[in-house]
């Protein structure tokens, strides 16, 4: 485990976080950029907000999966899964208007159909700052896991 770096290049950062947007590149620039991530990412616009969440893979795709992504998400191979996590995660986004975000932490996808149930039905912005969080999360758990 490694601790939280007190720099990182925009590359680094765009591993992390799935794509160089304009969050990552503000970050670049901080100091202690993944302790400045849990404040940094609710200051953005709501389309940068947008931007960041929608950068991430949808929770059970396929194809198109960053390494870190497709180790994170396992080979859940219940296409019954499969085809309900597509189903929640286009409700979600057509409800919320941005990507589901969730840190898996390692857990099966049958799980988390539970987790998107349950969040479709949030107030989007309670459900965005929530999103926000978990990609943090999951930043943090990608640095120390190496």
């Amino acid at each position: 485990m490694r601790d939280l770096p007190r720099q990182l290049s925009v590359g680094e950062l765009a591993e992390l976080f799935e794509g160089r947007t304009t969050f990552v590149e503000l970050l670049a620039g901080e100091d202690d950029p993944l302790v400045r991530a849990r404040t940094l990412v609710h200051e953005l616009s709501p389309g940068e907000q947008k931007e960041v969440l929608d950068a991430h893979p949808a929770i059970g795709q396929r194809a198109g999966l960053s390494a870190r992504s497709a180790a994170e998400q396992g080979a859940d191979a219940d296409l019954e899964v499969l085809a309900e996590l597509g189903r929640l995660n286009a409700a979600y986004e057509a409800r919320h208007g941005f990507r589901f975000v969730v840190f898996v932490n390692r857990r099966p996808q049958a799980e988390i159909l539970d987790v998107l149930r349950g969040r479709i039905g949030r107030p989007t912005e309670a459900e965005r700052q929530t999103a926000l969080d978990e990609l943090v999360a999951i930043a943090e758990d990608r640095w120390r896991r190496g």
